[in-house]
């Protein structure tokens, strides 16, 4: 692996297969699209399999050329490397969920599909501030073009809210950054992670960034592009969407907010907690009268994606790391919920919850794997929810006991919308004889479904396969926001050694 720019070919590979895409039939275009996915996934295996866990913090460094205002300077971290595994895992499931229900303009789908890919790595591995930036921002617009294409009947509005929303709030962000390159005199990633501005100027940086995280998370109340995008975009883009770029706000506070204004982080901590604890209970709520089935997994995105911000900002290990599992775990479950109904609508073309029932009858198959996702999004023991729910609380715990509580309600409230979603399509009678006539899982279904639960079970047994990677950066980054960690107001006291008792007048002489 010495010398071998792999995180570039990772990065070339979909991209000149989007080009050609565009250049060859709608049959080839798909197997082309198919094949330049698997490619990256071999080599993101690759890149698993050859990271060196407890290693050097950045690795398969590569220097590039300058061109204008950025550097072209990747490698990664633990962080990074999970997040690019969860990309590359979900795009030929993206592109086989895409193989038959999109048939007009096939070849511009798949080329939009493989630039987002390569828009997404690069995001992930990007180790130059502006070439982060670039990426990041690249990344609206073959999203916007998939929305606005090949969505529903609204798709116009809602892929034009999506692209105004998040990229309003990225302006503030690229002043921020060119103050952040000016004043340091780098625009080094690393190198800003360890430079220290000073705590008046953080405050105002931090709202900067924070105003572009919370969009693309999405925070509450700046959520409300979220529902409207997944219901009127294809299943393959509300499985990319939900799965990786949702992920985008969580790396950002991670990789910037966190080590970068660390004072300012603790200072603020109490709106990320406020703006979660109301995210969890309100959005919950919102989902539980829903009468569509992708806007009811679209609210649930915004609470579960509360869970994470909580964890962020709890500046302690175990909410960090849960934080990560939950980013990790919910790319994979509400990605394969949102495949779960892309599978009924193809066969009944409608989303709504009443037009469904009885489904257990003649799709056992189909009923098997949607009640195990929707186990695995309320946090079943077992399953990758559990393992995130369970580290991020603990880790809100030790900070805020009142937060813990509120968030707590996610378990709950999830249990209420997901059972009642569950119930209402799978169990009871056959209403109609269009339901009695649909088919149970395809064998090219099956083969979507099926490796997303393997990860998610494996996540849920054996979480320490994704936290091994993890470990030292969390410790590095720990330390680096360590002396700005809030004040706690539940003091727990495990794992700390009692203060030993005074000693007793006279035993000293």
């Amino acid at each position: 692996m010495s010398g071998l720019p792999i995180l570039s070919i990772m990065l070339l590979i979909p991209a000149v297969a989007a080009i050609a895409c565009l250049f060859v039939p709608a049959a080839t275009a798909r197997l082309l699209a198919l094949a330049a996915t698997f490619v990256d996934l071999a080599l993101g295996i690759l890149l698993w399999a050859n990271y060196d866990i407890g290693g050097a913090q950045w690795q398969f460094v590569e220097h590039g050329p300058s061109f204008g205002f950025f550097r072209w300077d990747l490698g990664i971290d633990g962080f990074a490397l999970m997040l690019i595994m969860l990309s590359v895992f979900l795009m030929p499931i993206c592109i086989g969920a895409s193989w038959r229900s999109v048939t007009n303009r096939v070849p511009e789908y798949m080329a939009a599909f493989l630039l987002t890919e390569t828009l997404m790595i690069g995001t992930f591995a990007a180790q130059d501030l502006f070439l982060f930036y670039l990426f990041f921002e690249a990344g609206l617009i073959p999203m916007y073009l998939i929305i606005g294409i090949w969505g529903g009947v609204n798709r116009i509005y809602a892929s034009y809210k999506f692209f105004l929303y998040t990229l309003l709030g990225s302006l503030l962000m690229l002043v921020a950054m060119l103050y952040m390159a000016q004043t340091a005199g780098t625009s080094s990633i690393p190198a800003l992670q360890t430079f220290d501005f000073p705590a008046h100027v953080q405050t105002w940086l931090w709202l900067a960034f924070f105003a572009s995280f919370a969009v693309k998370m999405p925070m509450w109340p700046v959520h409300t592009w979220l529902p409207d995008a997944h219901v009127q975009a294809p299943t393959a883009g509300s499985v990319i969407l939900a799965g990786v770029l949702l992920k985008l706000g969580g790396y950002g506070f991670l990789r910037f907010s966190l080590p970068m204004f660390p004072e300012a982080s603790g200072q603020l901590t109490w709106l990320i907690f406020g703006l979660s604890a109301v995210a969890v209970i309100y959005t919950s709520l919102v989902a539980l009268v829903q009468s569509d089935m992708k806007k009811l997994i679209a609210y649930s995105s915004v609470a579960h994606m509360a869970i994470v911000t909580i964890g962020l900002f709890a500046f302690n290990r175990q909410g960090i790391e849960g934080a990560m599992i939950m980013m990790l775990s919910h790319g994979l479950v509400s990605g394969a919920l949102f495949l779960c109904v892309g599978v009924i609508y193809d066969r009944l073309h409608t989303r709504e919850i009443s037009r469904y029932g009885g489904l257990a009858i003649n799709m056992p198959r189909y009923a098997l794997f949607f009640l195990f996702f929707t186990m695995a999004s309320i946090g079943l023991p077992g399953t990758s929810g559990f393992v995130a729910e369970f580290l991020s609380l603990m880790g809100t715990y030790q900070v805020s006991t009142w937060i813990a509580l509120l968030c707590t309600t996610s378990i709950i409230l999830g249990a209420a919308y997901m059972l009642y979603l569950y119930r209402r399509v799978v169990f009871g009678e056959l209403k109609s004889d269009d339901t009695r006539a649909m088919e149970d899982l395809s064998h090219r279904e099956l083969w979507l479904l099926a490796p997303i639960a393997a990860v998610a079970l494996w996540m849920g047994v054996y979480p320490e396969s994704f936290m091994a990677p993890m470990r030292k950066d969390v410790g590095v980054l720990l330390a680096r926001i360590d002396r700005a960690a809030p004040p706690s107001d539940s003091q727990p006291t495990a794992g700390k050694p009692l203060a030993a008792a005074p000693a007793a007048h006279g035993m000293t002489h």
